[in-house]
């Protein structure tokens, strides 16, 4: 119990150093982006905080097998560049043992992210999802200061609103945006209402501006060939900037019971995915056991490069295999082979032959001897 107390500590402090410094990484990368969508108005700067900590799960569901993969080539590397794995093998620690060992810390990684995958991080994609939909989360069309002219990068559209109440309607709108037509001449579009507000749509998750009891001209400044509409209601398409936060799949939002009880193909994609998630645990973590075997000459990181490249092509299939499951394409056995693929690969390491190369690192097996 003592070695195993030993192992699972380094490992698990190992994991938590760095899975620290990967959500630090990702955190500020995801914070710049949200700032310069707040920055040009098509995010609220006061949603920012928020919507940053209610993803913060679906990070983590990545971050952790990953930090347990790089955490157990760097303790068990540690080990064996300070001898200390030959003194354990010396006293009868097989490699057999030590994979038992190893999976004790896995399979409480796998727990904390299946709880993660499952619940909390569905669960925490639907808060911000309700955030980033309600009218006062943007700061465009329909959070415009009263009074003031404002320009909407993803549109090219100018706006203008006489008031703006506190339920985000706005009085006496004015819009005005130039395109081109089908034989490639510019228009310009006019649009003037006596009040608009933004409204969502919760099956498509697209925003629409609709405006009532107000003109529309279309034409070009100067000529007399343009057009006048009349309407009470009238609805236009915001587009969302492509890359923008609210890009992301809706899917994710949706609880695992929803995505059971469901039939679309975009739903058991999420399904077997949040499942594969945490399967995957226990399979890294004995392949990063097998590749953590080195020696003094080499170093602990010597075997960091193609151990990263193996975990990132483990989880490139899986994502593969989910868009093949959405798109019609394949079926659940296009992820969970790929978890039988990487199984035997890590069986292989474990218990194979000393041909598949120095993974075993036989040398150390023999010192008991």
């Amino acid at each position: 119990m003592k070695i195993l107390r030993y192992l699972a500590v380094d490992v698990l402090l190992h994991m938590i150093a760095v899975s620290f410094v990967l959500l630090v990484i990702i955190i500020s990368g995801r914070f710049v982006k949200y700032l310069a969508e707040a920055a040009v108005g098509d995010l609220a700067a006061d949603i920012l905080l928020p919507v940053l900590f209610f993803r913060l799960p679906g990070f983590l569901e990545l971050i952790l097998p990953l930090g347990l993969f790089i955490g157990i080539l760097m303790s068990y590397g540690r080990l064996y560049v300070e001898s200390e794995m030959v003194i354990f093998t010396a006293t009868g620690i097989s490699p057999n043992r030590l994979a038992a060992y190893t999976l004790v810390p896995a399979l409480l990684v796998a727990l904390v992210v299946g709880a993660l995958s499952l619940l909390v991080s569905p669960l925490g994609a639907a808060r911000s999802e309700v955030l980033l939909n309600a009218p006062e989360s943007t700061q465009g069309l329909n959070a415009m200061a009263a009074g003031r002219f404002q320009t909407r990068r993803s549109s090219d559209m100018v706006s203008y609103a006489q008031s703006v109440t506190a339920e985000g309607v706005m009085r006496s709108v004015f819009l005005s945006q130039a395109r081109r037509d089908d034989d490639g001449e510019l228009t310009m579009l006019l649009t003037i209402a006596e009040e608009g507000e933004v409204k969502f749509d919760p099956e498509s998750g697209a925003r629409y501006l609709e405006l009532r009891d107000g003109l529309r001209y279309e034409g070009y400044p100067g000529e007399l060939d343009y057009q006048v509409v009349q309407f009470e209601q009238f609805g236009e398409l915001i587009p969302e900037p492509e890359g923008g936060i609210r890009t992301a799949d809706p899917v994710d939002g949706r609880s695992t019971r929803q995505l059971l009880a469901s039939d679309r193909l975009e739903d058991m994609a999420a399904l077997h995915w949040r499942l594969s998630i945490p399967v995957m645990v226990p399979i890294v973590a004995i392949i990063a056991m097998c590749m953590s075997a080195t020696d003094h000459r080499r170093g602990r990181y010597i075997k960091m490069a193609p151990a990263f490249v193996l975990y990132l092509g483990y989880l490139t299939l899986l994502a593969n295999g989910r868009s093949a499951i959405g798109s019609g394409e394949g079926g659940p056995w296009h992820i969970w082979g790929v978890h039988l693929v990487f199984l035997a690969v890590a069986l292989a390491m474990l218990l194979g032959p000393p041909w598949l190369g120095r993974l075993r690192h036989r040398r150390y097996l023999s010192a008991k001897t």
